[in-house]
């Protein structure tokens, strides 16, 4: 029996993570350019969390987009496996009790907080079942995996084909032993963080970030105008507030990078070299607002 593999549907939920995306990205920006050009007071802080609360959520959706596009479900005589994101179930047949529809069940299912079309993800409790852990797309395509200590809820675009070829591969019987793998997003955070240099970096980079966000709050209350790079005429103090924003935005998309390289041996110069590289980009932009003339 050949192996084979049943993503779950995905149109729907790219094209509704990537409008949320593009929503949240323009209120960002706007947000943004508001806050270089209005004076400090009311309307400054309006636009400092209406940019906060916008850019706060877009590494999240960015994160389940990506997910979702190579998110897939592969099944052979040996094992099921799941892959969404970073998130890796592998289940030997053997200890797979059994697969049906969600719509068998009497007590229907409860979604996690935050279930979009292309993303239901997230572990719940069921009065029958215990605990469940969603890595689903479709709520039409719901399948049920039961195994010993969790139940898994998949959907597969086709489920009645995963299904049979479920049966199949346990009529045939398990070719070798495997054993069980689960593999979590935050088992990579935790392993980079166990590096020592790492660390070292990650925590620089973040205390060069609040010390940038300090410096320009001082600054931009008790000045109106400040002269940026060579230009001759003197600018709105609150413009500076670019500069920290800019800032860790480029730490955010090098820590997410770097712990992207990191999962693989091969590829971890690749992540220290990006991790190094938001540092120097952080203490570079703390010098810059250091030497700006006040007026």
């Amino acid at each position: 029996m050949k192996s084979g593999h049943f993503p779950p549907p995905k149109r729907q939920g790219l094209i509704l993570h990537g409008i949320i995306l593009f929503i949240l990205i323009v209120i960002t920006t706007i947000g943004f350019i508001n806050l270089s050009s209005v004076e400090v007071g009311p309307n400054f802080l309006i636009w400092l969390l209406v940019s906060i609360f916008a850019f706060a959520p877009i590494p999240l959706f960015a994160y389940r987009m990506y997910s979702l596009w190579r998110a897939d479900y592969f099944i052979d005589r040996d094992s099921l496996a799941i892959h969404w994101g970073l998130r890796v179930e592998d289940i030997p047949l053997n200890d797979i009790e059994w697969i049906r529809p969600a719509d068998d069940l009497t007590t229907p299912l409860t979604f996690p907080p935050l279930s979009l079309p292309g993303g239901l993800l997230g572990t719940r409790r069921h009065p029958d079942l215990s605990t469940v852990e969603f890595l689903a797309a479709d709520r039409k395509k719901l399948l049920l995996v039961a195994t010993a200590k969790r139940i898994f809820v998949i959907s597969p675009d086709d489920p009645a084909s995963l299904t049979q070829t479920f049966a199949r591969a346990t009529e045939l019987g398990s070719l070798a032993h495997t054993e069980a793998k689960s593999v979590y997003p935050s088992f990579v955070f935790t392993q980079a963080w166990g590096n020592n240099l790492v660390r070292y970096l990650w925590i620089v980079t973040l205390l060069l970030n609040i010390g940038l966000f300090i410096w320009a709050s001082l600054i931009i209350p008790s000045t109106s105008q400040v002269i940026l790079g060579q230009r001759p005429e003197p600018s709105p103090s609150s413009q500076l507030i670019i500069l920290p924003v800019v800032s860790l935005l480029i730490s955010v998309i090098g820590w997410i990078a770097g712990l992207y390289f990191y999962r693989w041996e091969r590829e971890r110069i690749l992540a220290f070299i990006v991790w190094g590289s938001g540092t120097l980009a952080s203490l570079l932009f703390l010098l810059a607002v250091l030497q700006i003339q006040t007026l």
